[in-house]
């Protein structure tokens, strides 16, 4: 199946989008994803679903350093749960051997290796996909964040050897340049980052030694995505899906890059049936948009992707033996 991403990996996407003149809404939508959703931030998606709406952002704002904008931004935070571990790892090495080795807890389509030789380190960074994708701003999001920890680790003087590229420059490097300086490199045999491997050995001033063990504490009792059943894939696809209105069997499927009836075929293993898991996502959805003033009752017939407003009342009075209207009421009532 296609790797997923946590919507952290479109942090800040909101404020660049909109500062470079691009209308974010559409284009997350225009992508399969729910612009809504940019504020679950551990909350998973298909990763290649990311990198083309990061390509297209680019494309359509004329910036080809979209992703480094997004880079610009980020935080320590926005590793997730696995960000408390590595900022307590006593010295760079172990903290980027920890970020290698759990990358897919925040990202299950990249590929970071780190190698020592003849005094230099190098983090080179990939991406498997499970598809045919254009991976320029992914990359450079990639590389401008791991750029981003270095620094945290190491101090804001300090500069890499060489931060490489395999694509061609930019029209305009002026941010690239800003960034990296001199050490920027494009055209080269790999993507990644190349330094001293002396810094690997510093430590890291972030770390108290009493509350590494705590840190670990809490790995250990994280759920790795790549465990998750294809019941809870389709459950949370379809949840995504469903306020583009592009929710079927076959998109789904797509999205986990295999055919419909494989699909069908593994959630009866699993005793259900794609029909039974989108009706109780929307029953659970419905629940609580109903019982809430934020969506009027069109909107939310709209968000669940029902073809006309008496559609939805009629599925809903057979779901919960009311009218939406009545049990909007009786949950007013009662809080």
């Amino acid at each position: 199946m296609k790797p997923l991403a946590r919507y952290a990996a479109l942090n800040s996407y909101i404020e660049v989008s909109q500062a470079v003149g691009l209308e974010p809404a559409r284009l997350l939508r225009g992508a399969g994803l729910d612009p809504a959703s940019l504020a679950l931030q551990d909350r998973w998606v298909p990763a290649g679903a990311v990198a083309r709406l990061l390509e297209l952002s680019a494309v359509e704002s004329g910036q080809q350093d979209f992703g480094l904008l997004l880079a610009e931004r980020r935080r320590f935070a926005n590793l997730g749960p696995l960000s408390l571990v590595i900022r307590e790892e006593p010295d760079v090495r172990s903290a980027l051997t920890v970020l290698i080795r759990h990358e897919h807890m925040y990202n299950e389509a990249l590929r970071m290796r780190m190698s020592v030789l003849n005094g230099l380190a190098t983090i080179r960074v990939g991406f498997e996909f499970g598809e045919q994708t254009e991976t320029r701003q992914a990359t450079e999001l990639a590389l401008g964040t791991l750029h981003r920890l270095l620094l945290g680790f190491l101090g804001s003087l300090w500069q890499p050897l060489a931060v490489c590229f395999t694509h061609h420059a930019p029209a305009d490097p002026g941010t690239h340049r800003r960034l990296f300086g001199s050490a920027v490199k494009f055209e080269q045999e790999f993507n990644g980052v190349t330094f001293y491997a002396d810094d690997l050995d510093a430590p890291n001033k972030m770390s108290d030694p009493l509350m590494r063990n705590y840190a670990y504490q809490i790995l250990d009792t994280l759920e790795p995505p790549r465990e998750s059943t294809v019941l809870n894939r389709v459950r949370e696809l379809i949840e995504l899906l469903l306020p583009t209105g592009q929710c079927s069997v076959e998109q789904v499927a797509r999205s986990l890059g295999v055919d419909r009836r494989t699909i069908h075929r593994q959630l009866s293993d699993e005793g259900e049936t794609f029909s039974s898991i989108l009706n109780a996502t929307r029953t659970e959805l419905a629940g609580n948009l109903v019982a809430t003033h934020r969506y009027t009752l069109t909107e939310i017939a709209d968000l669940l992707s029902f073809s006309s407003p008496g559609n939805f009342s009629r599925w809903f009075r057979g779901q919960f033996g009311c009218s939406p209207s009545q049990w909007r009421n009786r949950e007013h009532r009662e809080a």
